[in-house]
């Protein structure tokens, strides 16, 4: 998910770029929306709402596998601003913050779950690429859930089950299903309180500034030599950024997932083969590769299965 607490723990893991400020055209609908779709996505757009409107602070806790973290996350909701901090509490101590965030700013999951508000009857907007189930949800940190269950009508991306707010549609909890219904991780409120953060933050020696780049700044770094497009997507997947032809790198989101691609340019060929590491729902796929014979070092990184990170790799193309 983009627009969660999650972001900001693979902020503190891996430090991406995944939060920058963007503008996406509605895409033009193309289908009937069903009973289940509309209110699906009625409780997708206000949960994206409650991102803007909502202060609180509680304790969360983060599954992959064996793996367990307990974080806690405060808000703060002022004048066209938001802050927020997050705090680590098991393992090695260490905090995100994001400080006077402007309301303003559209982030990719946003304006696509956003569009639960603005279709007209006769668009289903996700709804073309994920089944939706509203049903009754869990009772988690003392609040009454709405249960969203989202399953994918291709192989090439994720399904997940979300508890939401009842009252509020702030994300209570959210499972993320790979094949087979197999539970890849899971983000959970342990304990939460709605209102300005009053109590004193935990301090800890290792504080990371969530990264916020601009989309049409490209990214630090040196530049290719050719521009370079990626002539392949899962249908839905629509580009966050519009970086310089020639910025290494490009993001993607269908509103629920996000992935980046990388592109180095390389001194010399590199041997062949692929590697990558999984964790969780994140995927990290690399190869090297000749292009229009440049080396070239090919990366795809994000919340999507892995042979789509390769079908991706596999349709990147120069540009003459």
């Amino acid at each position: 998910m983009v627009i969660t607490t999650r972001s900001l723990f693979h902020a503190l893991a891996v430090n991406t770029a995944l939060l920058a400020c963007i503008f996406i055209a509605t895409p033009a609908p193309a289908a009937t929306c069903s009973e289940t779709d509309a209110e699906a996505l009625g409780w997708l757009a206000k949960m994206s709402r409650s991102y803007r409107e909502v202060a609180y602070q509680g304790v969360v806790t983060f599954q992959r596998g064996g793996d367990l973290q307990v974080m806690q996350i405060a808000r703060s909701v002022e004048v066209g601003e938001s802050s927020e901090l997050l705090t680590r509490l098991t393992g090695q101590g260490a905090q995100v913050v994001r400080a006077a965030h402007p309301l303003d700013c559209t982030h990719p999951g946003q304006q696509l779950l956003q569009l639960g508000d603005q279709l007209p009857a006769s668009g289903c907007g996700m709804a073309e690429y994920y089944r939706f189930q509203v049903g009754e949800g869990d009772r988690i940190a003392g609040r009454q859930a709405v249960r969203v269950g989202i399953q994918p009508r291709d192989m090439y991306r994720y399904g997940y089950v979300l508890e939401l707010d009842r009252e509020t549609g702030l994300l209570l909890g959210i499972s993320t299903l790979g094949r087979g219904d197999q539970l890849l991780e899971r983000f959970q409120f342990a304990d939460l309180h709605y209102g300005e953060p009053e109590s004193p933050q935990r301090v800890v020696e290792t504080v990371h500034p969530a990264r916020h780049p601009h989309p049409d700044v490209a990214d630090e770094g040196p530049a290719l030599t050719a521009s370079w497009s990626v002539s392949w997507l899962p249908r839905g997947f629509t580009p966050t950024d519009s970086a310089e032809a020639v910025s290494p790198r490009r993001t993607y989101t269908d509103g629920l997932a996000v992935f980046s691609v990388f592109l180095e340019q390389l001194s010399r060929e590199l041997r062949p083969g692929e590697g990558v590491v999984r964790e969780g729902s994140t995927t990290s796929y690399t190869r090297g590769m000749s292009l229009a014979g440049q080396p070239m070092l090919v990366t795809v990184v994000g919340e999507v299965p892995l042979n789509t990170a390769r079908m991706v790799a596999d349709s990147i193309r120069l540009v003459r």
